[in-house]
């Protein structure tokens, strides 16, 4: 099925998931110190709600944090006193995307992503989300544990730039754009949402705009123009785990 978006044809029929599964095992993703997820059925008393165990329906609880437990989508609700909810503040799916590859810098102990960098890759575009896919690209992201490992990050003048020039939604195959102990100062999440107090929210503060982490980006997609589509669950919260899907560009 075809469809024109944002005046590009895109074919539905052939998306590009770039989203981690969930899942209860040990290929799991796990960031921020966390135990795996579980994903275990509902029991009450003899009861339990699993089919091969005589239920008539598979009945699961799932226990997961959206932040440490693979993709998702979080707003500038993350970072503030003030609640904020994902699902108000993305009300728009679909988008022009850029996807870019790029080799952290070694900086001291440091792996970093730099403006120049991203300001290398974009060559003057300005596409409504910005996906960033990092080097070495090895499937091991899908199942890695992140904690205390310090991984690659992006650096505030990085995420400056991407705000400076209009970018909406950013997405990076990493736990977060900050470094992973960093005494709670945030500094790209605050530079790319324009926050400039937690405690009390400046007017040009950017609740329209998503931090997506965690995603994986296979190496047969190519570097280039995109849309996408921006999936996530009605959660009021911060944060809710996601599905972007890309859709080439035909014309």
């Amino acid at each position: 099925m075809k469809a024109t978006i944002n005046h590009h044809q895109i074919d539905l029929s052939k998306p590009i998931d770039i989203s981690i599964p969930l899942t209860n095992t040990e290929d799991n993703p796990i960031a921020w110190y966390i135990e795996k997820p579980v994903i275990e059925p509902v029991k009450f008393g003899n009861w339990v709600g699993k089919v091969s165990e005589g239920s008539s329906t598979n009945f699961n609880n799932i226990f997961f944090n959206p932040h440490g437990h693979g993709t998702h989508t979080e707003c500038l609700g993350h970072i503030t006193k003030a609640f904020y909810s994902i699902n108000q503040c993305l009300k728009q799916f679909f988008f022009s995307a850029e996807l870019i590859t790029v080799a952290p810098e070694s900086v001291v102990d440091d792996f970093i992503i730099t403006k120049f960098q991203i300001v290398n890759a974009l060559n003057g575009k300005t596409p409504e989300a910005l996906i960033i896919r990092t080097l070495p690209n090895e499937e091991s992201k899908k199942r890695k544990n992140y904690s205390h490992t310090n991984p690659p990050y992006l650096s505030e003048d990085a995420a400056t730039f991407i705000r400076e020039i209009g970018i909406k939604h950013l997405l990076i195959d990493l736990p977060s754009v900050d470094r992973e102990e960093d005494e709670g100062r945030l500094v790209a999440h605050k530079a790319f949402w324009n926050v400039q107090d937690v405690n009390h929210l400046n007017p040009d503060a950017r609740l329209d705009c998503t931090i997506t982490e965690m995603i994986y980006v296979n190496e047969e997609v190519q570097d280039g123009n995109y849309i996408l589509n921006l999936q996530i669950a009605s959660f009021e919260n911060d944060a809710s785990p996601s599905k972007p899907i890309l859709y080439k560009i035909e014309d």
